[in-house]
């Protein structure tokens, strides 16, 4: 028996626009006091009229032509009807069966995963819930919140050519950084920006297995668990000779298991019929072109551009150009300093690393790029080793002071002078007799332990490349 997990995603996307899809009331609504970025429209009221907003059109229209899709020439609106205490109409103004796009792809590690569709709808609001502490602590009740209410997606359904899980994540990780390139949405998936669900089967034999649908994926490494989580539940039920149940799951990411939400709606439960308050939407060959001259670089000609650029790899584009932000900030780096190989790595290492423990955000962070420059320029004068160096620029970070300042102040120049060394090394050589007696005896490993020795006893200021100089001639002497 063959079994083969067949992984279809469908994506929500918030377009970034300053006003809901078909009223004027504002878009922002993260950290705004519940219900007050509401309007007869978003709330569905009675007589009040809907009316499409164009730069959302704009915006959607861009995605579907980076997606490589067909834009179709002639699409309308549906309501899809379902009821939920976060949807105040009763239905969802979306497209059913003619929608924006078709027929596209996006290419991940040179696998071709084909787009289906590509098309506009209305986001819902909001449920609060009781939690353990916050505004309804201990309460017995939810509260809806409706500034969400209207708030342009576009959603993005995939064929089912995705194969593992590995692959869903990365997927997902391009498409958010192509939406980013774009300028079509931030991506933020914690904030519910890119929302992703994932439906799930085992081919067995090369025939296709009943699908169940996984929601509540906030992260890359969420979309990656749940996902083989479900592939193993799957298999589990199939080897045991029972029947997998088509139905919705929610993921639980504190437990890392999916649990039984309802039973999957198909597309007649929803009763979809034409939106009656807007007309067919025709989409005009001189729009499609006009959007398609202003296409932004993307993210992977950027990578193309910097492997023929700077020469740098394919693990190093792939990291810097995850996020547009990111990949701004280097350019920007390799515009003020040069060496875009070495700004490569130290941004990807120790900027990445210093920004995540003090939580601040890369565009908050055009600052330090005066900082890293002087850091390169200190090392590549010998002032400092590249030990102290990563110190420095962490500090000069942390305190938005200039490094040679914190060098000078602690008087971390390094210590190139063999001289000056020489009483280091023979003072770990005698605190250090039986890593001397390995190296002697031919364990080479024992040379670097007493190298690392030297450079503690000295904090860190010696020239690495002296000491090892140093240590060579006096264990030498030694044999």
């Amino acid at each position: 028996m063959e079994l083969k997990p067949v992984i279809g995603l469908e994506i929500h996307c918030q377009l970034l626009t300053k006003t809901k899809l078909f009223c004027s009331c504002p878009t922002d609504y993260v950290g705004r006091e519940p219900n007050t970025i509401v309007c007869p429209v978003c709330l569905g009221l009675p007589g009040s009229l809907p009316v499409l907003n164009k730069e959302a059109l704009k915006l959607a229209l861009r995605a579907a032509l980076a997606l490589n899709c067909t834009i179709l020439k002639k699409t309308r609106f549906h309501r899809k009807n379902y009821f939920y205490p976060d949807l105040p109409k009763a239905y969802q103004i979306s497209q059913y069966d003619i929608p924006l796009a078709v027929n596209g792809y996006l290419v991940i590690d040179g696998k071709r995963i084909r787009i289906r569709r590509v098309h506009m709808e209305e986001d819902a609001g909001k449920l609060v819930h009781p939690t353990k502490t916050g505004r309804l602590e201990g309460a017995e009740y939810s509260l809806v919140d409706f500034n969400r209410c209207g708030v342009p997606l576009i959603e993005i359904v995939t064929e089912p050519d995705i194969s593992s899980p590995e692959e869903a994540r990365n997927f997902v990780m391009e498409l958010r950084s192509l939406v980013q390139h774009l300028g079509v949405s931030d991506g933020n998936m914690e904030e519910g920006s890119l929302r992703c669900d994932a439906n799930i089967s085992i081919s067995v034999d090369g025939k296709f297995g009943t699908k169940t649908e996984i929601k509540n994926m906030n992260s890359f490494k969420a979309i990656e668990r749940a996902l083989a989580y479900e592939i193993n539940r799957h298999m589990e039920v199939i080897l045991s000779g029972g029947e997998v149940i088509q139905e919705t799951r929610h993921w639980d990411d504190s437990k890392g298991i999916t649990t039984s939400l309802r039973g999957k709606e198909e597309a007649h439960d929803y009763r979809y019929f034409p939106e009656p308050d807007l007309l067919p939407l025709f989409i005009s060959d001189e729009m499609v072109s006009e959007i398609s001259k202003t296409m932004p670089e993307l993210p992977w000609d950027r990578r193309n551009r910097w492997k023929m650029d700077f020469g740098l790899g394919d693990y190093e584009v792939f990291v810097l150009s995850s996020s547009k932000v990111l990949g701004d900030f280097f350019d920007a780096c390799v515009r003020e300093i040069g060496k875009p190989k070495e700004v490569s790595n130290w941004i990807q290492v120790e900027l990445l690393r210093i920004v995540d423990d003090l939580r601040l955000k890369i565009e908050d962070c055009y600052f330090a790029i005066p900082y890293l420059k002087e850091v390169l320029e200190l090392l590549e004068k010998g002032v400092i080793n590249n030990q102290v160096a990563k110190a420095v620029f962490e500090e000069s970070i942390r305190e938005r002071r200039a490094p040679i300042d914190i060098v000078k102040s602690k008087g971390l120049e390094q210590v190139s002078d063999e001289e000056a060394l020489k009483d280091a090394v023979k003072r770990v050589l005698e605190e250090n007799e039986d890593a001397v007696k390995s190296y002697l005896s031919g364990k080479d490993k024992a040379f670097n332990f007493l190298l690392g020795q030297v450079m503690k006893v000295t904090k860190g200021k010696a020239n690495p490349a002296v000491v090892r100089k140093v240590l060579e001639e006096e264990l030498k002497a030694l044999s």
